[in-house]
Formats: C-alpha cells, sequence, structure tokens
C-alpha cells in the first residue's frame, strides 16, 4: 500500500491566505472582502500588498455577500472571507437570489467549518453547510483536505467562472498533499488502490482514510482510499469504477450525514449501481464546546470508526 507522509500540521485556513496572497500578485481583477475577521481567515497578507483590492467590511455578512456580487458587474472576481456559519446560514437569502440566481462570479471562502474550531461552541461550528450550499443551482462545492490542497484550490477558483462555496477549516491538521499541486475542480484524487472496500473522504477526514486504510491492511484488508474535495460536481465515474471493483463503500466527513457528501455518493449509487454503503458523519445533530480532538472523538469522526464501518460495510457485500 502507498504510504503518504505528514510533512508538518498545518492550518488549511493558512492554505487559503497563501493562495489568495499569491492571486492578488498575478491577477489584477482578484479583490477580496472580510466580515471582521481578517487575521482568522489569513487575509492579512493580500490586504497588506493590496490595500487597493481589500474590502473591510464589518460585521456585515449580507453586506459582503451583496458588494461582492456588484463587483462582479464590473469584471471583478471577489473572494469573500469569513466562518462557514457566518459564510451560509446567516446570508442564505443573499447568496441564493444575489449570486446564486444571477449567476454571478463570487467565491465564498469559509473558515473555521464543521466540528473543529473546538472551543468556540456549537453556535459557530455548522455542520449542515455543505447541504445547503449544494442545493443552490449553478453553485461548485469544495472541501479541501489539507494546507497545500486549499492553496492549490484556492489559485484554481479564480480560473472557474460562476459562484463557488471553497470550504476549509481552523485546526492545524496533516500536510500530506504535493506542495504546489494542481487542482482540479470536479476530478477526485485516488490515493490508494484496494480490492476490499472503498473509502470516499473529503475535508480533515481524508488523512483520517488514510490512516484507517493502514489500520485495516494490519487485518488483511485492504482498502481503495478516494479524496473526494469536490462534493458538486461530483466525480460519479471514480465513484462507481471503484465500488464495482470493491463492492462497498464507506463515506467519511465532517458533516452531517444529511446533506453532505455521504448523500450525494448515496444518490450516485441508487441511481448506477446499487451498493452498501456506511457513514462516517455526525447524525442529526449540533455540536457543542470542547477540543477539536475531543469532539472529532466523541462524534466518530476518526480513523478507528472509519475502520470500524469497512469493516461492518465488508458483512454486508
Amino acid at each position: 500500500m502507498k504510504v503518504y507522509e505528514n510533512t508538518g500540521n498545518k492550518d488549511t485556513r493558512s492554505g487559503f491566505g497563501a493562495g489568495l496572497t499569491e492571486l492578488g500578485n498575478i491577477n489584477e481583477n482578484v479583490v477580496a472582502l472580510c466580515a471582521d475577521l481578517t487575521g482568522s481567515l489569513k487575509m492579512n497578507e493580500f490586504a497588506n500588498q493590496h490595500p487597493d483590492r481589500f474590502y473591510q467590511v464589518g460585521i456585515a455578512e449580507a453586506n459582503m455577500m451583496g458588494i461582492a456580487a456588484g463587483l462582479t458587474i464590473g469584471g471583478k472576481i471577489p473572494f469573500t472571507g469569513t466562518f462557514a456559519n457566518f459564510s451560509t446560514g446567516r446570508v442564505y437569502d443573499q447568496i441564493r437570489q444575489s449570486i446564486a440566481y444571477s449567476d454571478k462570479n463570487v467565491k465564498i471562502c469559509a473558515s473555521h467549518s464543521g466540528l473543529t474550531l473546538g472551543e468556540d461552541g456549537a453556535t459557530h461550528q455548522i455542520l449542515e453547510d455543505i447541504g445547503l450550499m449544494k442545493m443552490l443551482p449553478g453553485m461548485t462545492v469544495i472541501n479541501t483536505c489539507d494546507y497545500n490542497q486549499t492553496k492549490a484550490a484556492t489559485i484554481a477558483i479564480a480560473d472557474h467562472h460562476g459562484p463557488v462555496y471553497l470550504r476549509f477549516g481552523r485546526p492545524k491538521v496533516a500536510n500530506f498533499t504535493p506542495e504546489n499541486g494542481s487542482f482540479e475542480i470536479g476530478k477526485a484524487v485516488h490515493l490508494q488502490d484496494g480490492k476490499d472496500v472503498t473509502i470516499v473522504a473529503t475535508g480533515h477526514l481524508v488523512w483520517e482514510a488514510l490512516e484507517a486504510a493502514k489500520e485495516l491492511n494490519e487485518k488483511g484488508i485492504s482498502a481503495e482510499v478516494i479524496n473526494i474535495h469536490t462534493i458538486k460536481p461530483l466525480d460519479e465515474k471514480a465513484i462507481l469504477d471503484s465500488v464495482k471493483k470493491t463492492g462497498c463503500i464507506v463515506t467519511a466527513e465532517e458533516h452531517n450525514y444529511l446533506g453532505g457528501l455521504g448523500e450525494s455518493v448515496a444518490r450516485t449509487l441508487a441511481q448506477h449501481h446499487p451498493t452498501p454503503q456506511e457513514f462516517v458523519a455526525t447524525q442529526d445533530t449540533f455540536g457543542e464546546s470542547g477540543t477539536p480532538a475531543q469532539l472529532l472523538e466523541k462524534y466518530g469522526l476518526n480513523a478507528a470508526n472509519i475502520a470500524a464501518k469497512a469493516q461492518q460495510v465488508i458483512k454486508r457485500k
């Protein structure tokens, strides 16, 4: 089995900041807007280097979305930055009406997603944002796994015309994808071959999926691991090709099982190739306050539970 090396834990939000800064240097149409969280979103360097293209909107997220939509009319490519909760739930009407319905070229960049903003508590966590955004017609939904991939995705979405939701996180996580690697929207990344079970994961749980595969390998179970960084459009071919070989699948995500990656995969399987599936995700629940490690453990969003679900689903073949 292929072994991936963690080159050092780094936060994905810093990958966004680095990508945005690089974009600012190569594309003069890129502008950035922030809702009073410049430091948290790592947008400081862009603001320092391009003060004429940075707009500090303040705690007025709905206004930020409207301003961003307006900026596209003049040919600008606006990147908005705030927490995932405030990037979606708080401003859903503005996104739906002013951005998605009008097919505006706005890049909605959302940090502190899922449970792993930890001690900020349940009211700042969001576990339904992927579902909210993927239901909007024309909205591309991306959930990156590490620093390098977040940087690459940030740069790539500037060349994609249309609204994009880019989801990333707060904590430092394993950084294992290639430095300065390419990023293709809608194209899954095949990380590891396997014959007994398919594991498709997104975001922070991609590394956990690789760790689960190592645990399974020690038990004689061969797991195929796929990084689904783009949830919409979903790479259905990659998923179907894999399950036709393995005969079962586990989906893993830092999101509610209702509306997330797992649900999109289940629809694909139901339509094209019915296959046993198990879900690693939060259930129909909100989060709570705690450290990221405590929360991931409590809600089963870790390698141990992915491995356990893999063994369960193999028995259903």
